[in-house]
């Protein structure tokens, strides 16, 4: 079996860091053919950023602004020269944020990831990220159909329907949270249904702990994790060497300090920063707040690319629940909707291997009608359902968070 996508994993390092900063300078044109980048890149010659002190200097865009921007200028908030109807699909994130998938082949970049994992031209994969809006269910879907393989589209719930199409088509992946693959697991254990077939998966958008990676071993499936976003696709993944993660090629991954764009020393933990060379729409010093540090050497699988560590927390107060993120100005919004509230702080945590979210909340008054009501607001704001606890006011502590990670 080949044990990688294709030579470009393999290259020297300083082949390949040449070859990106040789391309940065056209996707920066590109970026600055539109407005927004156009602004925040006055007075920049692309074609002195040929190297990583020089993107450095460059201003770093925050994930966090994107809502805020895209709002004041629908849809892509000035940073997208090309208008919407150039793009294959059009998509939202929480916040919002409007995201566009490209046309050409693989656009989200993942078929070398999901090879990485072990998946293989004719291989069948159950694909169960959300094709409803927003970009998941697409990316693992076009990236599997570029690798050769047949998706079979399911999306998330429906566990009985799932069961008859796995029975039915015998599917030997799966790409989805590690939540709902254990799900899927332990409702067919319980319902006598046959899942045998699934050997291997590549997951996402959740917490992916020692302690379930060892159940799905277990259980005869090798899952492998990736992390990505839904602005970029995929970024980084696991391989079968099973030390850290490996970038994907064309992109630009810097680390650097929280709160600031300067890189910190090697091997300390800092927030991803990613440039991206796609010429359709071109990313540059986008930042993540997402923290992890780099790894030294080369990784044992032969991919000579720059390894992470992975997801280490987050650089604010933005979590991933369920494979979504809940921001700090969501929590904002649940509170412009229940002005007799008090302060706010969801508390996430995890009960068994699944993400649970507690709204916690300060009121004068509480009771059930009003504990309802914010339940249904914490659902319509954040697409997720979670628990309200009202508390006395004065409860929460005067600390300036709004959300705690406990997991």
């Amino acid at each position: 079996m080949t044990e990688h996508y294709d030579p470009l994993e393999t290259r020297d390092p300083a082949e390949r860091e040449a070859s990106l900063f040789a391309r940065l300078p056209h996707a920066l044109r590109r970026a600055m053919a539109a407005p927004a980048y156009a602004e925040r890149l006055k007075g920049v010659d692309p074609d002195s950023v040929t190297g990583r002190d020089a993107l450095a200097r460059l201003p770093l865009l925050r994930k966090s602004e994107l809502p805020a921007l895209h709002q004041a200028a629908p849809p892509f908030g000035g940073f997208v020269a090309d208008a919407p109807g150039s793009f294959a699909r059009l998509f939202t994130s929480p916040g919002p944020i409007f995201e566009p998938e490209g046309t050409q082949a693989d656009p989200w970049r993942g078929a070398r990831a999901l090879f990485a994992a072990g998946f293989r031209p004719g291989d069948v994969v159950l694909n169960t990220f959300s094709y409803h809006l927003t970009p998941g269910g697409f990316i693992f879907d076009a990236s599997a159909r570029a690798l050769g393989c047949a998706v079979i589209p399911a999306g998330p719930g429906n566990t009985d329907q799932q069961f008859e199409l796995i029975e039915a088509y015998r599917p030997i992946a799966y790409s989805g949270t590690p939540d709902f693959l254990k799900i899927l697991l332990d409702a067919a254990a319980t319902t006598g249904r046959d899942v045998s077939s699934i050997k291997r998966a590549l997951v996402s958008g959740a917490a992916f702990p020692k302690s379930l990676q060892e159940e799905m071993q277990s259980r005869g499936i090798e899952a492998y994790q990736a992390f990505g976003t839904a602005d970029l696709g995929m970024i980084a993944f696991e391989t079968q060497a099973r030390q850290g993660m490996t970038v994907n090629e064309d992109l630009i991954l810097e680390i650097v300090k929280p709160g600031t764009g300067d890189p910190v020393a090697p091997g300390d933990i800092g927030e991803i920063v990613v440039s991206s060379l796609d010429p359709h729409h071109p990313w540059i010093r986008l930042a993540l707040g997402d923290l992890t540090a780099a790894l030294p050497g080369k990784s044992p699988c032969g991919r000579t690319n720059m390894r992470i560590k992975g997801w280490m927390g987050r650089a604010d107060q933005t979590t991933k629940v369920k494979g979504m993120f809940v921001r700090p100005e969501q929590i904002a919004e649940i509170g412009k909707r229940h002005p007799e509230l008090g302060r706010l702080r969801l508390v996430v945590t995890r009960a068994g291997e699944t993400d649970v979210m507690t709204l916690k909340a300060e009121a004068v008054s509480a009771n059930d009608a009003l504990r309802d009501s914010v339940a249904a607001s914490l659902r319509a704001v954040t697409k997720l359902g979670g628990n309200v606890e009202l508390v006395g006011a004065g409860v929460l502590p005067n600390d300036g968070k709004v959300i705690t990670d406990d997991r």
